[in-house]
């Protein structure tokens, strides 16, 4: 029994009109657990045969815009991060937030009870120059680091052990001239299966969403969507019965490109697998709650 968490950076339930790229018959998982088109505001909450479907709050009691820093930190350790600085913070953690992912962090809960963990992603070596340098890093990549966990980089690319933050290293090839094959959606998908079954818990952060939401640019919407989309169905088709699949967000962004920053909507929560934990969620907060009880079970 394994948890995979994709952790899709800013979609949030926004309205069902042409606004919203994330209202589309076309991306057959959401539609699959909301049995509408997409996932909209209109979408009703559902819970049938393994599979749950909830709307759940993102703005931690905070006035104003969530941001990521403060949003990631409160998903990934279940503890209001803009709560205990009175706001919300972003992209990258605040400096009185940082200790929670230093010591608090989904990873770090998963090893003391006991289990095994492992992030996914892999980032170029420019990457790492420049977070070193700053001494600024994403919350992800913190909480990895102070886990002790492995951060993956190119050589794990290339021996298909990590995948790229845009799933089919499309941007390691045009952008940063690294040679690196491209790769698809379900090909890189494998690679999420292949991790289940080495550690009790995977993690994959997905960002693209949030950038093509700030860029309010709807063909890379729909673009980076369909990768999503075709990425998740293989891995639900993939993926062990008893393994669960849990599917969220920060804040919300992409549902309204009528606007460039982030929302006040609630964001998604989609669980395949182990519901249970899950059922009465109404916040990020019960995310990692919910993922130690999946775990604690085995």
């Amino acid at each position: 029994m394994a948890v995979l968490f994709v952790f899709v950076d800013g979609i949030g339930v926004g309205k069902n009109n042409s606004n919203n790229p994330l209202a589309s018959e076309n991306l057959k998982l959401f539609s699959l657990f909301t049995g509408q088109n997409g996932v909209h505001s209109g979408c009703e909450e559902r819970d049938f045969n393994g599979f749950l479907f909830k709307k759940i709050d993102a703005n931690l009691d905070v006035e104003g815009l969530p941001q990521s820093g403060t949003g990631q930190t409160a998903l990934f350790t279940g503890i209001n991060a803009s709560k205990k600085i009175g706001k919300h913070f972003g992209p990258f953690p605040h400096s009185e937030i940082k200790p929670l992912l230093r010591e608090e962090s989904i990873f770090h809960k998963t090893l003391e009870i006991g289990k095994t963990a492992h992030f996914l992603n892999a980032y170029p070596d420019i990457f790492f120059e420049k977070s070193e340098k700053r001494n600024r890093w994403s919350c992800t990549t913190l909480m990895t680091k102070s886990a002790g966990l492995h951060v993956n980089r190119l050589n794990d690319v290339l021996e298909e052990r990590a995948i790229t933050a845009e799933i089919i290293q499309s941007a390691w090839r045009t952008m940063l001239n690294l040679d690196v094959p491209q790769i698809e959606p379900e090909d890189a998908a494998l690679r999420a299966i292949r991790a289940l079954e080495m550690y009790d818990m995977v993690l994959y952060e997905y960002y693209l969403t949030d950038k093509a939401g700030h860029a309010q640019d709807r063909q890379m919407a729909d673009k980076v969507l369909t990768v999503l989309d075709r990425f998740l169905m293989k891995i639900l088709k993939e993926k062990k019965p008893d393994d669960t699949l849990i599917i969220c967000s920060d804040h919300g962004n992409l549902e309204d490109l009528k606007t460039k920053t982030h929302t006040r909507n609630p964001v998604p929560l989609f669980v395949a697998g182990d519901t249970e934990p899950f059922k009465r969620a109404t916040g990020i907060l019960d995310v990692t709650p919910g993922i130690l009880n999946v775990l604690s079970k085995s």
